[in-house]
């Protein structure tokens, strides 16, 4: 059956490797909103044991109340949550990751979309990329590139903040780092510091 199937011709508008590229698009898409989702409902888990109420989290989020407080009850978290620390200078790989992600966005924006790490990052964020070491460390060559190449364009906060990404990936702090700060997975990890590399870079420009 299998030598049949194999025998039969293919499509008149599409062959095989068209579709399975096809196909693979789509559940790339797919995959990067059933990971967003789960970012989503951890951060809500994060928020609600610091405290925040759900009636502010529903605002933040766009979600309807209900809706947060199924997540929440899901969730069932220990207890309030450790506030986490939100100091820019941590070592551990998954929010060196999002400094360098909220760097290259900050370049990005500020050479209006023409630098050379803009698709990847773009890719990132729209989780068409994921965050393996390899895709990593290409983003650290095109920041870099974008560094040398517009040094008289971005402010001296960008080199300063890539030197010090680079250095801490360069040699990667031990695992118990992360549980020390107990904020949660590598996504979170990502997403804060992220947000917070960038909202640093506004602050300095």
């Amino acid at each position: 059956m299998a030598d049949e199937e194999e025998a039969l011709p293919t499509s008149a508008f599409l062959t095989e490797e068209q579709a399975r590229k096809l196909f693979a698009d789509m559940n790339e898409v797919i995959l990067a909103g059933e990971e967003m989702r789960r970012l989503r409902s951890e951060m809500i888990t994060l928020f609600a044991g610091l405290g925040w109420t759900q009636e502010r989290i529903a605002r933040l989020t766009g979600m309807s109340q209900p809706a947060v407080s199924k997540q929440v009850a899901k969730a069932r978290p220990d207890g309030a949550a450790s506030r986490p620390d939100l100091t820019l200078d941590q070592h551990d790989t998954p929010w060196l990751e999002g400094r360098l992600w909220g760097l290259a966005e900050g370049i990005s924006a500020s050479l209006h979309d023409s630098a050379h790490c803009t698709r990847l990052t773009d890719a990132l964020g729209r989780g068409r990329k994921r965050f393996t070491p390899q895709n990593v460390d290409a983003l650290r060559r095109l920041v870099e590139k974008d560094l040398m190449e517009h040094r008289t364009e971005l402010p001296g906060s960008h080199r300063s903040a890539y030197d010090a990404i680079s250095r801490g990936l360069d040699v990667p702090a031990k695992a118990a780092a992360t549980d020390a700060v107990g904020t949660g997975s590598a996504p979170v990890r990502r997403a804060l510091a992220r947000r917070i590399q960038r909202d640093r870079l506004g602050g300095e420009n």
